[in-house]
């Protein structure tokens, strides 16, 4: 076996990994709320991500490519549920820092969906 067969199925065996460990991430996720009663927006973030996560997966395993745009979903949704979990009593220099990192972010997503793509 050749290198690069075994870090492809390396990489393979990785990314059905992730699959499974956000697809019971979720279903705790689920069962939590259902024991609490209770669904707040840092949940339904929360529970965003994981699908975006399954998202990028699919995405990779139909096209070999995972496109640039959803990381960047992923990431702005991150940084949108830590705004959240903060609360108020935050440095207010702190929510700038982080909703400016969502603008640069929001930029690069735009500035790559105006590219081109080679097929």
């Amino acid at each position: 076996m050749d290198l690069k067969r075994a870090i492809e199925i390396t990489e393979k065996a990785f990314l059905v990994l992730i699959a499974i460990f956000t697809v019971v991430a979720m279903a705790q996720e689920v069962f939590m709320l259902i024991e609490s009663r209770k669904v707040e927006l840092k949940d339904l973030l929360l529970m965003f991500i994981y699908a975006e996560v399954l998202g990028m997966l699919g995405a990779f395993y139909s096209s070999r490519r995972i496109p640039i745009a959803i990381p960047l979903f992923i990431a702005v949704t991150a940084l949108a549920r830590l705004i959240i979990l903060q609360g108020k009593d935050t440095d207010p220099s702190v929510l700038l820092y982080e909703s400016g990192a969502i603008l640069l972010i929001c930029l690069a997503g735009w500035v790559v969906t105006r590219i081109p793509q080679d097929d």
